[in-house]
């Protein structure tokens, strides 16, 4: 089992299947682990079977609190699901958390590729608050589009920077994390083919073809997630420490109530208001939702203006994923709020399933969007 970047900016481009056998994405998340069993047929990816289990119980915590378990009983939980999701595969990716990564595009001199393998090392730890030799280092040069310049000639700063000649995409991760990742799956008895930022999943399985930059916000249970693509490649990343934990924290202490009510209460109403409650109550559980939102939002706007000063483009395309993306009521504030077209990920929309799942699946889908985009690379390269 070895970690592989490989090829990033075509994985986000193609989604054709190739495999005939049954192969999983499994997304080890903050608060819950979500499984996708998909199998190609006649060149479609089709869902076999899909689950999720909440993690706080296994540290002893409420079903939505983020939790930090050892391999082993994170490799429990999964066995666990596996075994209610009626999952027959044993083989598939694993993603890797984006706050245990680094991920980042460095603009370097215009030399060969043997030249670059001596150069991105040494850039590396400019980066890297580790010793180089601790962790996994992947790369490859963003290929330049004909007529363009280097997006680090755009910048608009009265020096601006000029690109040295060419940029390079860099990822790392720590060896102890793969290592633990590695442990985690052999305990779980899976045969992991590749490990992979959780990034590059979801933007494999919430993203079509665009070249336009676009940003995909990642509403998680302890963080929110940014990033800026453009033409398949990541050109911007930003973590926030607010997320749904955040919104069920807040709400609990609004209305008076134990944490595995208002995540019940969040998760069924969100933003909309409800019979089973006075007017009063209706108001202060918006409210409250609303406080963590806001500002997440606010974020949310502030990157978009940032990105667009800074070099000198209109980001006009938001996408949200995530199991935050699924409360109800989220869109219509969302369009309200950002400074740009926003739609809610479908990434199940890749994916052939009965017709009678197609509510539900749409619904949950913006929560598998690691675990479907993991299990659409395992099918591409099987």
């Amino acid at each position: 089992m070895s970690f592989s970047l490989g090829n990033i900016f075509k994985q986000v481009q193609s989604l054709a299947p190739k495999s005939e056998t049954s192969l999983l994405g499994i997304d080890i998340g903050a608060s819950s682990v979500k499984i996708v069993q998909l199998r190609a047929s006649r060149g479609i990816a089709v869902l076999e079977t899909y689950g999720e289990i909440s993690l706080g119980p296994y540290g002893n915590q409420p079903i939505g609190k983020s939790v930090k378990l050892t391999p082993e009983k994170t490799a429990e939980a999964i066995t666990d699901l596996m075994k209610e999701a009626n999952i027959t595969s044993r083989t598939g990716g694993l993603s890797i958390p984006f706050s245990g990564s680094l991920v980042s595009v460095l603009d370097l001199p215009n030399v060969d590729e043997e030249q670059l393998k001596r150069i991105v090392p040494i850039e590396a730890r400019k980066y890297i608050p580790v010793p180089v030799s601790e962790v996994s280092l992947d790369w490859f040069i963003i290929p330049k589009e004909e007529g363009e310049q280097s997006a680090f000639d755009q910048l608009q700063d009265k020096a601006p920077v000029r690109a040295k000649g060419q940029e390079v995409f860099l990822v790392a991760i720590h060896n102890d994390l793969l290592h633990q990742y590695q442990t985690m799956a052999a305990t779980a008895g899976l045969t992991v083919n590749f490990f992979e930022i959780e990034i590059f999943s979801a933007l494999r399985s919430a993203l079509g073809h665009g070249i336009a930059p676009i940003l995909v916000v990642d509403l998680g249970a302890s963080t929110t997630k940014m990033y800026i693509v453009e033409r398949g490649i990541v050109r911007l990343t930003h973590l926030l420490t607010q997320g749904g934990q955040h919104m069920t924290e807040t709400l609990a202490r609004t209305l008076e109530w134990d944490f595995d009510k208002a995540e019940r209460v969040k998760r069924e109403r969100g933003l909309i208001d409800s019979t089973a409650y006075s007017v009063d109550e209706n108001d202060r559980i918006k409210t409250a939702l609303l406080s963590t939102l806001t500002r997440v939002f606010s974020e949310v706007n502030r990157v978009l203006l940032s990105y667009g000063q800074r070099y000198n483009k209109n980001v006009a395309h938001v996408v949200l994923t995530g199991g935050g993306a699924s409360l109800p009521g989220l869109a219509a504030f969302a369009k309200q709020n950002l400074s740009a077209e926003v739609d809610i990920a479908n990434p199940f929309g890749h994916t052939e399933a009965p017709a009678f799942l197609e509510g539900v699946l749409r619904e949950i889908g913006p929560g598998f969007a690691v675990s479907v985009g993991l299990a659409l690379r395992n099918l591409r390269h099987s």
